[in-house]
């Protein structure tokens, strides 16, 4: 049984979270840390975009802007998302893929995923792996529902995948601040979404908490993916890159609006 690492559960603005992960996945393609299991939320809520989206084409910028809501650009590709600070928990996976035993991507979603069905599993909640295609990325759902989305990032024979698991969901808010083309009125996009988007609380008829929701995790991606998770920090080459990343990429307007990086300059 392999030894990984686990970066408890913290929080962060959009920024840094981002910059965390794309420090942790530099410092495992150098070999400097184990494989890795990152738990996190945001505050403020954000939106994240995909790598190769255009910001005006995904999101309502001005209502964002009026809202007090981040917008960060990421590394992996995949759709647009909205963060809510107090309902969700994200994670980030980060392995080398040979580890995993595997370099097919979908087959490397499917491993990770089992780790999440397993969370969901021993929170009472049954989900099913959906493959996606070419214009949606794998994920969960729930009776038909979707309850956790991931991207990922391939380099150097790593794969970095994060994605988001919905304790809470707030429609209404979440499509104020998303553009859907379609769509001529934000209740036109949630009378529609409310039969596709599902989540914890909902599926179990009561408020889970963070702390509950976030021990499911280590015990159903331990078991999941068949390795042992022991609790660490991130090192401080992580710590420094990391920095450096925040202001000098996900801070700036360069990486976020244009994705420009700008970062080794």
């Amino acid at each position: 049984m392999a030894d990984w690492r686990l970066l408890k559960l913290e929080t962060h603005d959009a920024f840094m979270n981002m910059a965390i992960d794309e420090a942790v996945l530099t410092a495992r393609i150098e070999n400097r840390v184990p494989n890795t299991l990152r738990l996190y939320c945001w505050k403020p809520s954000a939106v994240s975009i995909g790598k190769f989206q255009v910001i005006e084409n995904e999101v309502q910028v001005d209502n964002c802007k009026k809202l007090g809501v981040d917008v960060v650009r990421r590394i992996t590709g995949g759709g647009t998302v909205y963060h809510d600070a107090e309902n969700e928990i994200t994670y980030s996976v980060v392995a080398d893929k040979a580890n995993l035993e595997t370099q097919d991507i979908a087959a490397v979603y499917a491993k990770i995923y089992a780790g999440l069905v397993e969370t969901l599993r021993i929170l009472g909640i049954t989900a099913d792996f959906n493959e996606g295609n070419a214009k949606t990325c794998p994920n969960l759902t729930v009776r038909g529902r979707k309850i956790s989305g991931s991207a990922q990032c391939h380099k150097s024979g790593v794969v970095l995948q994060h994605g988001t698991l919905l304790l809470d969901v707030n429609l209404k808010r979440m499509f104020t601040l998303l553009r859907v083309p379609w769509a001529k009125t934000c209740m036109e996009v949630v009378n529609v979404a409310k039969d596709k988007i599902t989540s914890i609380n909902d599926e179990l008829g009561r408020a889970a908490s963070m702390e509950k929701v976030s021990q499911a995790w280590i015990e159903g991606f331990q078991k999941g993916l068949n390795m042992k998770l022991a609790a660490g920090e991130l090192t401080s080459y992580e710590r420094e890159l990391a920095q450096r990343l925040c202001t000098k990429k996900y801070g700036t307007d360069n990486w976020n609006m244009q994705g420009k990086d700008l970062s080794e300059r």
